[in-house]
């Protein structure tokens, strides 16, 4: 869900203490093959003379390898910076080499394909339908006979990008960098290599880089689905939701359809209109008939729900997702959050660790530690450790593939980790964005800081667009209370419990506690 995906993510670092976090490493900024030679171009697109099934074969080792690597990275004393940037030049030496070799084997089904056109290559469309793996294979296999198809080239490059999104693997950002350069090599300006280079800002959190590509393929393409949605989505991150509201009634116009319904949706969630939020979303599900877009706008109702402590409703709405897709991770996730606040500990528990097996992602990895941690077995409070030192293994292969990471390192950190590391990447994220979700990131940072004064004016910037988000009414609350504004903190306590009792395993149980202390003392 690419809407919710991209925004959630708070920046700013720690009053401007050097990074200690690995640099990126070299390789996503390096110029673009020339436009020439047939040996090239099969490099690029992964040429082999393997069957598919050894292909097969390899994309699953790979898949392991990426996970098996992550987890490496985190073992030795859950210190990720103390790594050097060897280990993550090697570390992703066997992401990206590998996966150049055996692309087109698994069984992700986030999107892919369905048809291939006479000529033999797919177009963006077709990668919005089936499996996204199988189509990349053929893509390849049509730019080895047609090394100068700007399209193929263009769509190659979007495929890569739509790939880290589905399998959470950064190695494919720098693939799909390159095949979008040779794509505009061969012809430049056209439209759907520059929406293509907006979607790949976009993943990896530069989103002026992604406006400013959308508004150029527009130029060209006024009618350019994915610059059109890639639009909403950089202007909803860069915090202008006015400006998201404009792009979203521009794109409805201009290319109805589900990619702009959803967008639609979240624009007016985010200004607090839950109502019109799921009745877009109901109406883009009563639309919806391929499994990849049934469990798509299925999930983004489930995690509507959820925002409204609706948890039974939820669970219905990923029910729903996963019969259509019983591989898709949102889905997957989601359903272990309902579960979670529904009470159902044991199932959340089983359900986030098949997720982080798979991928292990920051999102995931935080909440099953936070779980663990909850649940207090013996030996939780170690494995939620672990989870929180698979996030800083995770946010370094991130930003060796050239994605800005600030925003998942303030979250993890401020509670799972450097209280001064998170207040560095808040402050960063704040610098570049202004968004609900950057200020909460940097008001509860500064807070974990013991900085409260300077927090609350970020705190109440958070909720001032409406957006029910209790994770923002709790921090705003507990900073009131650390301020000695009593009253206001009860209020946003109370509002964050009535409106998601649930809403984090050890948030949600320390706002209780909050809570009765303040009642307990007026």
């Amino acid at each position: 869900m690419p809407p919710r995906t991209t925004d959630s993510t708070p920046e700013r670092p720690d009053d401007h203490a050097p990074s200690t976090a690995p640099e990126p490493c070299a390789g996503d900024d390096a110029p673009a093959p020339p436009v020439a030679g047939e040996g090239e171009a099969e490099e690029m697109a992964g040429v082999g003379a393997e069957s598919e099934e050894a292909k097969e074969d390899k994309t699953e080792a790979v898949s392991g390898q990426r996970v098996v690597a992550v987890r490496r990275a985190a073992e030795g004393g859950r210190r990720w910076r103390a790594l050097h940037l060897t280990g993550c030049a090697v570390l992703l030496a066997v992401a990206v080499t590998g996966g150049a070799i055996a692309v087109g084997g698994g069984q992700d089904r986030g999107a892919g394909v369905d048809a291939v056109s006479a000529a033999g290559a797919l177009s963006p469309g077709d990668l919005a339908r089936g499996d996204l793996d199988a189509g990349i294979a053929s893509l390849q296999k049509h730019l080895r006979a047609q090394p100068k198809d700007f399209g193929s080239w263009a769509t190659l490059g979007v495929a890569y990008v739509e790939q880290a999104r589905t399998k959470g693997d950064p190695s494919r950002y720098p693939q799909a960098q390159r095949a979008l350069k040779r794509s505009l090599g061969l012809e430049p300006g056209n439209d759907q290599a520059l929406a293509g280079q907006a979607a790949l800002a976009a993943a990896r959190h530069d989103f002026p880089g992604a406006l400013s590509h959308a508004d150029r393929a527009l130029k060209q393409n006024p009618y350019n689905e994915r610059a059109l949605c890639t639009r909403i989505d950089a202007l909803v991150e860069l915090g202008r939701y006015d400006d998201a509201a404009k792009a979203a009634d521009t794109a409805d116009d201009r290319r109805p359809g589900i990619p702009v319904f959803t967008r639609y949706a979240y624009v007016r969630e985010l200004r607090g209109d839950v109502r019109t939020a799921r009745e877009v979303l109901e109406r883009a599900l009563g639309s919806a008939h391929a499994p990849a877009d049934v469990a798509y706008v299925a999930t983004a109702l489930g995690q509507l729900a959820w925002n409204q402590g609706e948890y039974k409703t939820a669970l219905d709405h990923y029910a729903r997702a996963l019969a259509a897709d019983d591989a898709y991770l949102p889905a997957l996730e989601g359903r272990a959050r309902a579960q979670a606040a529904s009470g159902d500990r044991k199932a959340a528990v089983r359900g986030l660790e098949q997720v982080v097996a798979r991928f292990p992602l920051p999102g995931p990895l935080v909440a099953l530690g936070e779980l663990y941690e909850d649940r207090g077995a013996d030996g939780d409070r170690a494995k939620a450790g672990d989870q929180y030192a698979l996030v800083d293994a995770w946010t370094a292969l991130a930003r060796a593939g050239g994605a800005n990471t600030d925003l998942e390192t303030a979250l993890a950190a401020a509670d799972h980790g450097d209280a001064k590391e998170a207040l560095r990447a808040a402050r960063a994220e704040w610098d570049r964005r202004h968004s609900v979700h950057t200020a909460d990131a940097l008001a509860w940072a500064l807070h974990v800081n013991g900085r409260d004064e300077e927090a609350l004016p970020y705190a109440r910037r958070a909720t001032a667009t409406g957006y029910r988000n209790a994770v923002f009414l709790y921090h705003r609350g507990v900073i009131e209370r650390a301020t000695g504004d009593r009253r206001e903190a009860r209020a946003h306590l109370k509002a964050a419990l009535d409106l998601n009792p649930g809403f984090s395993p050890l948030g949600a149980r320390e706002a209780r506690t909050a809570l009765k202390d303040l009642e307990g003392n007026r």
